[in-house]
């Protein structure tokens, strides 16, 4: 059972920088698609950006391409979400999660980290 605790949250204030980690444990990741979401108060879960097995391929969303970036270190058993110039509305609780089918079409998350608090103040 793969468990996935995610890291690097907090405050920030609007135009700064954070980097996420999601680091796993209980079994490898190195096969999975991984993925990162967000959830803000009174909304839905978001997707924000995916990444595959070897790291070749990533996809994002609209509303934070350009500005985030996500990465994986197989051998460290990471990924890894930079977050640069961020808005307020960036403002949630982000998640990542890992598809072990290895195909960034199949968006079948399984494996949910517990989240970290993004706090963006302008």
């Amino acid at each position: 059972q793969v468990h996935l605790v995610e890291s690097g949250g907090g405050l920030v204030q609007a135009g700064g920088s954070l980097r996420l980690s999601c680091a796993a444990s209980g079994g490898t990741i190195r096969t999975y698609v991984m993925g990162w979401f967000r959830q803000a108060p009174g909304k839905e879960r978001e997707f924000l950006a995916a990444i595959s097995w070897s790291g070749g391929s990533t996809k994002y969303v609209d509303s934070v391409k350009g500005r985030f970036t996500t990465s994986r270190e197989n051998a460290k058993n990471t990924v890894y979400l930079q977050m640069n110039s961020l808005k307020p509305e960036d403002t949630a609780v982000y998640y990542c999660a890992g598809d072990p089918s290895g195909f960034m079409s199949t968006m079948n998350y399984i494996y949910w980290g517990q989240g970290t608090q993004v706090t963006v103040s302008s």
